[in-house]
This record gives structure tokens, sequence and C-alpha cells, in this order.
């Protein structure tokens, strides 16, 4: 919205933005999860907050380009409401872009998400989550009679954000018209 009207409406995203991109994801990630209280809501809430600024750039910079292209100014041009070019025009022609990054944030998510909980800040026991079983294996002093206990959860851990990764780089190759897929 931001993107299409300009004015007032990008000053404030943008500048609510820039607060957000302001500090370190995890340090946000942490201040928001300690005024929230330690749970699994609260880092879903607290990764949802720091992963947002990242989709709102995406979209401005993606929408800037757009509302100057052909195809809009000829739908515009034929009286179709804002409304109508926002979600009917521009949205789509973004989709690609945000399902790219939707996956590739997915990995970012998933790390701080794990870091939260070796930090103590997420699900608490006896839920099961693979930084709290980080946390608790190097605190027990696992390390050296019981690796698996930090191999495991660390290996998933690698290999989950591997995976969305190499989805992400996948679904830009096959999305970007530039290289044919």
């Amino acid at each position: 919205v931001g993107g299409y009207f300009r004015g007032w409406w990008e000053t404030v995203i943008g500048w609510l933005t820039d607060i957000l991109l302001a500090f370190p994801s995890i340090l946000l990630a942490i201040a928001i999860v300690t005024v929230t209280g330690p749970s699994i809501p609260s880092v879903m809430i607290a990764v949802g907050v720091v992963q947002v600024p990242i989709f709102i750039r995406l979209t401005r910079s993606m929408v800037l380009s757009l509302r100057e292209q052909e195809f809009v100014q000829t739908v515009r041009a034929f009286g179709a409401t804002p409304a109508r070019i926002i979600f009917h025009h521009i949205l789509p022609a973004c989709l690609g872009s945000l399902v790219v990054q939707a996956t590739l944030s997915i990995g970012t998510a998933t790390l701080e998400a794990a870091g939260l909980g070796f930090l103590g800040l997420g699900a608490q026991p006896p839920t099961p989550e693979l930084g709290t079983m980080l946390s608790d294996a190097f605190k027990g002093g696992y390390s050296l009679s019981s690796p698996w206990t930090i191999l495991f959860p660390g290996l998933f851990i690698t290999l989950t954000v591997l995976a969305f990764n190499l989805l992400g780089d996948g679904l830009r190759d096959a999305l970007d018209p530039r290289t044919g897929g």
C-alpha cells in the first residue's frame, strides 16, 4: 500500500520498518520474548515480527517498480480502482519473489527459534524443542559422554535450514524469467 500510494503511507511504513531493521533480529526477538514471557506463542510472535520488515522492503521495491510498468498504466487508464490494480495485477506479479523469500526466511526463523530455545526463552519443559535439547545437553555436561545429545538436534537444525535454503534457491531459479525456469 505504501509503495503504491506513496505520500505519508510510504513514510510511516518506511519509518516503522527502519526501526525494526535497526536492531539485530535475534536481539529484538529476545526483547519481545522477554516482555511476553517464554512460550511457544511468544517465540512465534517474536520470530514473525523480526521477519516482517524483510517482506515489507521486498514488496515495496517490487511495487515501486511495477506501478510504473505499462500493463499497470493501461489498467489504470481503463479506469480500474487502486484496490483492483493492487490485488489483481501488482500482488500476483510479486507473489513469486515473496514465495522465494518466504522459503529462505524459514531457515532464518528456524535458527532464531532454536536460539531462543537454547537461551531458555522458547518452549518450556517438558515440551521438546531443538534449542532446548541443545541447551540441556550442554548444561548437563553430556557433550563428552553422550555426544549424540548435541549431534542430532544440531544436525537436524542444520539440515532443516539447508533444505529450506536449497528449496528457496530452486524456486528462485524456477520462477526467474531471466534464467528460463
